[in-house]
């Protein structure tokens, strides 16, 4: 074999493993590209649902309704949460299935360690005797089973509307207790409210 001949082949022998080696490293960098998006699951919902109606059960026994436009479940966040960024209706029930509070907000967030609701922008609250909590945050910590906020929230009762900053209550709404009332007003019998002395 003329020393010609042996060059050519061994340019050729380089060429083909350049090409291989140039291959092998496009490969490497989609697959590192495509890694990448997979470990940025913290940061994408594990489960992602719309138009959901559901009920959450805990220890067997059915304790909330939910309906939602939008259902974000963020199962490898540090802290793992649900996120309902269109909004959320959300029914409690008590021991008898009887709904003792229902929760209407345009964000909410629940912290899944925590035991934690989180209820945002226009935030309507009912407990059972029909008096209506509103206010754009409202905070469930089940955990110690309170419900509270310290932004302001009006309530409307049975013959009274009480405005106040900070809030304090059980969890079915109905032992409750106000941090800085800022008026209390008398409802007539055509429903218009008008100014009473702070009781």
């Amino acid at each position: 074999m003329k020393f010609s001949q042996k060059i050519q082949i061994h340019l050729t022998t380089a060429v083909l493993v350049v090409v291989v080696l140039f291959g092998v490293l496009s490969c490497t960098k989609d697959e590192v590209t495509k890694i990448e998006a997979v470990k940025d699951r913290k940061a994408s919902p594990g489960l992602a649902a719309t138009q959901i109606t559901t009920v959450v059960s805990d220890s067997g026994i059915t304790r909330y309704r939910i309906f939602s436009d939008q259902w974000d479940i963020y199962d490898r966040a540090a802290e793992p949460y649900w996120e309902f960024p269109k909004g959320l209706h959300f029914e409690r029930f008590d021991e008898n299935l009887v709904i003792d509070a229902n929760f209407h907000s345009n964000y909410a967030r629940y912290h899944d360690y925590k035991k934690l609701w989180e209820f945002k922008k226009n935030v309507k609250a009912v407990n059972i005797k029909g008096e209506m909590f509103e206010t754009d945050l409202l905070y469930w910590d089940q955990q110690q089973e309170r419900i509270y906020t310290d932004k302001f929230i009006r309530v409307t009762q049975a013959t009274r509307v009480i405005t106040a900053v900070g809030f304090e209550s059980d969890q079915s709404l109905t032992k409750y207790h106000f941090k800085n009332v800022q008026g209390i007003f008398a409802v007539d019998e055509a429903g218009q409210s008008s100014t009473s002395p702070d009781e």
